[in-house]
Order: C-alpha cells, then sequence, then structure tokens
C-alpha cells in the first residue's frame, strides 16, 4: 500500500488547481480566481509503485453558492508521453523532488485502476493514512467479465465532465464518465456497467454522498 509522506509541497495542491481550474470545460468560471478548500476524497495504489493516485474532491467558494469538483490526480516522478494536455503542474515534494502532477483522466495507469475499481477489484485507500482502507467508497459492477486496461484512447472534456474511451480486454472499447461537478446533475445511465460512489463535505453542511464515475459503454 502506498505510503503517505508527511512533508512539504511546494507549490501545493490547491494552488496548482486554483491556475488550472478556469480553463476546464466543466469548470463554473467566476468573477474572481478560485477560492478553494479540501472536501474529502481516497486514494488508489499502482501495482508498480510508481505512480501517485488521488481522487480529489475541492470546493470552490469564490462564485453565489460553493461547488465542489471532483479532480482526479496523478503524480510522478518524470513527465508523461503524451500527456502535455493533462498536465497541472509540477511541485517540489520533500521526500520524493520534483512531481509532476496529472490530470489523472489523461494516465493510463490511474485509469487501469480506476477501471479496477469499478469492478470491486482494487481498493480504495483514505486520503491521508498510510495502509487505511477508505470505507465511504463503493463500487457496483453488473459486467459478467473482468475487464483489464488494454490502452486509454482519447479524453474528451464537455461542460458535464470528462469522458475517457479506454480499450478493455475482453470487451473492447468503453467509457468511464467521470462526475466532476458534484452531486451528479443526472441520473446513471440505464445501460451502465459500473458505478463508483464515494462521500465528501461540502463547508457548513452534512457529509455528501454520491456517484464519482460511471462505467458505459462506448458510444456508437
Amino acid at each position: 500500500m502506498a505510503v503517505i509522506h508527511e512533508t512539504t509541497l511546494s507549490p501545493g495542491k490547491l494552488e496548482l488547481l486554483a491556475a488550472w481550474l478556469p480553463a476546464q470545460q466543466w469548470y463554473t468560471k467566476n468573477a474572481g480566481a478560485p477560492e478553494l478548500s479540501r472536501a474529502g476524497g481516497f486514494r488508489l495504489d499502482d501495482p508498480d509503485g510508481e505512480v501517485g493516485m488521488e481522487f480529489m474532491v475541492v470546493t470552490d467558494t469564490s462564485g453565489g453558492r460553493p461547488v465542489s469538483y471532483h479532480v482526479p490526480l496523478s503524480y510522478r516522478g518524470a513527465p508523461l508521453d503524451g500527456a502535455a494536455d493533462g498536465l497541472v503542474g509540477t511541485t517540489e515534494h520533500g521526500v520524493l523532488g520534483r512531481r509532476w502532477v496529472y490530470d489523472g483522466a489523461h494516465d493510463p495507469v490511474l485509469a487501469g485502476e480506476l477501471l479496477a475499481l469499478l469492478q470491486g477489484r482494487a481498493e480504495p485507500q483514505h486520503q491521508t493514512r498510510s495502509d487505511t482502507r477508505e470505507t465511504s467508497v463503493t463500487s457496483h459492477y453488473t459486467g459478467e467479465a473482468a475487464l483489464t486496461l488494454v490502452s486509454l484512447a482519447k479524453v474528451a472534456n464537455t461542460p458535464d465532465g470528462t469522458d475517457i474511451h479506454v480499450e478493455t480486454d475482453p470487451h473492447g472499447p468503453l467509457t468511464i464518465k467521470l462526475t466532476r461537478a458534484l452531486p451528479p446533475s443526472g441520473a446513471t445511465p440505464a445501460d451502465a456497467l459500473g458505478r463508483v460512489e464515494a462521500a465528501w463535505s461540502p463547508p457548513g453542511g452534512d457529509q455528501a454522498r454520491g456517484t464519482f464515475a460511471v462505467l458505459a459503454p462506448a458510444a456508437r
């Protein structure tokens, strides 16, 4: 399981996201810069121990009403080839040195582990504690076969979220639909093969819960 280091990060994650978020199609643009706070999330482990993966929830209070966003992030020790469009920024980790921070939708390692999580085959980890399962995360899978990632084909952002188009074995093309603004605005598609649900804590309110990702047939 991944080890969570108690150390410095410069610039911090919220600083990186405040600069990156306004350019995203699914972000609700306000007059000022984002004012972000942490609202929850969880982690997944890389079986090879190279890539850090965090499914982060941040709340923006810069507009008329707070909006919580789901932002999967991957952390790497070197640039990821072909993923320049998904780079959030770089930061200096007090233990690990320079880290390249990516929108996880563009990272094939994160896509593969998210596919496993959607099937209940990956164990979600606590966001801030090492070797601790995150019990608020649940998976629901209705497919008949165990799926593995062959390739990450394309990432498409829309005003409603992000579609990760993947090639799988043995099913072929599928789409992982990421919720960005929480809670989701629509119902889970009737033909969905799976979904991941988790909790987060909006500022000044009770804990909320909703769908973070859906596994759906590829559009024809």
